[in-house]
């Protein structure tokens, strides 16, 4: 009788990658081509006046993909940590592959996505709190 093989979490998430990389790519390159207002407002900020908790993400990508961390940090954090942990992911396990298992692949950690939901509701609070309390508006 033959023994199912299973997957573990770390080649599944390896795989998605691939997978998004893939299909990103193009897209990415697409995005990258369009002026930047193209893109629409923020919904919650135009009806309420606050910051939602995914505020400057567009921007951020765009500062990340032109190559200046500096400015991707500033307007959403979440997007040169959420890079760094993929690439890192990704590097690691095609070493790992081919290298047949001698080097050894970065294990997920639930932490990590503590840590992006901690940046996230961090971020949202610091811009809300400069707008609302010292009238300085982060955009």
């Amino acid at each position: 009788m033959r023994r199912k093989r299973t997957i573990s979490l770390e080649q599944g998430l390896y795989i998605a990658g691939i997978v998004i990389l893939a299909a990103g790519l193009p897209l990415l390159l697409f995005y990258l081509s369009l002026p930047e207002e193209t893109f629409s407002a923020c919904v919650l900020y135009d009806t309420f006046g606050i910051y939602c908790p995914g505020c400057g993400g567009s921007r951020a990508v765009r500062a990340l993909l032109s190559g200046d961390i500096g400015t991707a940090l500033y307007y959403h954090p979440i997007v040169p940590y959420a890079a760094i942990l993929f690439l890192a992911f990704m590097l690691s396990h095609t070493l790992h592959l081919c290298s047949r298992g001698r080097v050894k692949g970065l294990r997920f950690h639930s932490w990590f996505l503590y840590a992006a939901l901690f940046i996230i509701i961090l971020n949202f609070m610091i811009k809300n709190i400069l707008k609302f309390c010292f009238e300085i508006v982060v955009f």
